[in-house]
């Protein structure tokens, strides 16, 4: 039998190396579930192309990816159509996921979604000036002018939550949030209430909607949304830190109020040029970070990555079943996201308690 010293040494031993594994083993484990979430996408991608609500034989579809034919309209549908639509889901879901994991690490707040920050509501009320006032008509224009509107009104809350002594707080900026989106609101429904044509412009954009964006959209909205996407990656340990808490933050070494801007203005890129390309899609945003938190836990360094590839599986999902389930016509995707995410949410927060981050 080992002397009592020796034993001791044993036991502190083993206490000390068996965290080791175990961090491996869940490192492992997260790994191999962003290549599952990766490998899901990828078949989701093709089903995207490969489906629609006009019936192509999957032979067709891949003659078309290999060997375009201009002449052949199916080959025009796949490559112009279905190909651009599916880019656009892959970007605007990408976006959406991590622009809503990152306002609710930056405000701490569970129910946060980019919406918050104004974004739709100054998307929707510029989009609306541009056909009122200007007469356009082109989703190139709306993309310019919802992606100037979302970040003119992100900067507007972002400046009114940081009035006052303790400057920018989760609380000010939610509040300085809901109240400019619902004067936004209030001014778009007053010109749209004063004009019908352009309500019937504004409407067919409002709904959130892959369709009809072709390839000139997604090279515009593209840039900005790849540009979002590494700055939202690298910004795992600042969201970690600031969701300690302001004072443990600072003791840290975090400077907060730079920190917190910064994450504001990842959010209206990726937020505002989702919003351009697609019109404002709910729940998204919303749902997605807590599925990735049920996966990952608290660390956002993996529950952005987890964000950015489970969003486009839901946004691509709902269009291709949005396309099937309306033949010949189709349902917008901004309608079955609502539908699939709302109860989604509501089983949510009954199974689990969501009243802090």
């Amino acid at each position: 039998m080992p002397p009592p010293t020796a034993l001791a040494s044993a036991v502190t031993e083993s206490a000390t190396a068996s965290p080791r594994p175990r961090r491996r083993t869940r490192r492992t484990t997260l790994v191999l579930g962003l290549v599952g979430c990766l490998a899901l996408l990828v078949l989701v991608s093709l089903l995207s192309i490969a489906i629609g609500s006009k019936q192509i034989p999957l032979s067709t579809v891949i003659d078309a990816l290999r060997h375009y034919n201009d002449a052949n309209t199916d080959h025009v549908i796949v490559r112009s159509l279905r190909v651009p639509r599916t880019v656009i889901g892959l970007l605007v879901g990408a976006a959406l996921g991590l622009s809503g994991a990152l306002m609710q690490g930056v405000t701490r707040n569970p129910l946060a979604d980019p919406g918050i920050l104004g974004v739709n509501g100054g998307a929707g009320l510029f989009v609306v000036g541009g056909i009122y006032w200007f007469g356009l008509s082109s989703l190139t224009a709306y993309v310019w002018l919802a992606f100037v509107g979302a970040a003119a009104a992100s900067v507007v809350v972002y400046l009114l939550g940081s009035l006052g002594r303790e400057g920018v707080t989760p609380v000010k900026l939610a509040l300085a949030g809901a109240a400019l989106t619902a004067m936004l609101g209030s001014l778009t429904t007053a010109l749209l209430i004063g004009d019908v044509d352009t309500f019937d412009q504004f409407r067919f954009w409002s709904v959130g909607s892959f369709a009809g964006r072709g390839p000139e959209v997604a090279r515009q909205v593209a840039p900005f949304i790849l540009i979002g996407i590494v700055l939202a990656l690298v910004s795992g340990r600042v969201l970690n830190a600031l969701s300690l808490g302001d004072d443990v933050a600072k003791s840290l070494g975090q400077r907060v109020g730079l920190a917190r801007a910064f994450v504001a203005v990842v959010v209206v890129v990726l937020c505002g040029a989702a919003t351009a390309a697609a019109g404002p899609i709910a729940f998204v945003g919303l749902t997605i970070p807590h599925v990735a938190r049920l996966v990952t836990g608290p660390d956002y360094r993996w529950i952005l990555p987890y964000s950015m590839l489970l969003a486009p599986i839901l946004l691509l999902g709902s269009d291709v079943i949005g396309r099937v389930v309306a033949l010949p016509g189709e349902l917008q995707v901004g309608i079955v996201t609502a539908v699939l995410g709302a109860p989604f949410f509501i089983i949510l927060v009954r199974r689990r308690k969501l009243a802090d981050l």
